[in-house]
């Protein structure tokens, strides 16, 4: 690990002018991802600037919704009995992720922040066009058990990791950001970014950017939801698929829908063609599994991961049919 300086910021303006003012700054807050990177000489900043201890720590109900901060744990978001109990979609994809201890040391922000990677992004040996733009894309001819099928380009074909961030895309969340122009509101939709030719930045942050809470809207049939994990091993494992399902129902038919996938591109994937092909349609396996496939049409899988095709089309399905027997 190479020599750094390290500030623990007083308050969240103090932060940002911190990082902002130093190209090779960063944020640290549980540091369950940055550190390990540290450790491997992927990532290298010359000033850690420490916001773990900011009032950022409260989940608060709002007129609209719930107000989380940015620095609540992992661990506590999952056990907070609104969380439970308006949003268990976003509870259960907590739980799936990682282990309990990283569970209770890592953030609301710096899961949203973790990197997109895949193995040949940790290995310093390999070339990578994410830590090194214009050195090639070792996954592509090689290992791609756990690679993208959606929206991936020639120069990366890595999928984002969080758990946490699917469950929140399908619920609407909005980041709230503080720059060095002040703050602004995100739709956490619009926060991560496919890789195109510049897959070295994972979100539309500039640099200097702080995260300091996470807003969800009021969605009353967000109560019927739920998250259902793919993974080699029950736990401490990437999703091989994830989905994340919201569902209204208005008798035999689908009046809303909310649906998001993991484990399938380089950001968290909005399903939007399957929610509209969902919408007004009668309640059967038979109408999951075409919206599912709609959704599926522009899958371009790699030599290696061709079976996640089939893999998120049946995960679309059982997810909607459990919530769907849940509403009769």
């Amino acid at each position: 690990m190479i020599p750094f300086e390290y500030l623990r910021a007083g308050d969240p303006a103090e932060a940002v002018a911190a990082v902002a003012g130093r190209p090779g700054a960063a944020f640290l807050g549980g540091g369950t991802n940055l550190v390990d990177h540290m450790k491997l000489g992927v990532a290298r900043p010359d000033l850690l600037v420490d916001v773990s201890r900011l009032p950022l720590d409260r989940v608060e109900e709002t007129g609209s919704g719930l107000r989380i901060g940015a620095a609540v744990r992992n661990s506590d978001l999952a056990a907070h009995p609104l969380v439970r109990e308006r949003y268990p979609v976003l509870a259960r994809a907590l739980l799936s992720g990682a282990s309990g201890q990283l569970r209770n040391a890592a953030t609301t922000a710096g899961n949203l922040l973790q990197r997109t990677r895949c193995p040949y992004f940790q290995d310093v040996t390999t070339p990578c066009n994410k830590r090194d733009p214009g050195s090639g894309c070792s996954a592509i001819g090689g290992y791609t058990r756990y690679h993208a099928i959606l929206g991936a380009s020639e120069h990366c074909v890595a999928v984002h990791p969080s758990d946490m961030a699917v469950a929140m895309l399908a619920l609407d969340a909005v980041v709230i950001v503080l720059g060095p122009a002040g703050e602004r509101a995100l739709p956490l939709a619009d926060l991560h970014r496919l890789p195109g030719d510049t897959p070295q930045r994972d979100t539309v942050l500039e640099h200097g950017e702080l995260i300091t809470a996470v807003e969800l809207p009021d969605l009353p049939f967000a109560r019927r939801s739920a998250y259902r994990k793919v993974r080699d091993r029950v736990s401490y494992s990437f999703a091989l698929v994830s989905v994340a399902a919201c569902l209204d129902l208005d008798g035999g038919a689908v009046r809303d829908v909310r649906l998001a996938l993991g484990g399938v591109a380089h950001k968290p994937w909005r399903a939007a063609l399957a929610e509209e092909a969902l919408l007004g349609a009668t309640v059967t396996e038979e109408a999951f599994r075409r919206a599912a496939e709609a959704e599926l049409a522009a899958a371009r899988p790699l030599h290696g991961n061709e079976f996640k095709v089939p893999m998120v089309r049946n995960a679309i399905v059982a997810t909607l049919r459990d919530l769907a027997e849940e509403g009769r």
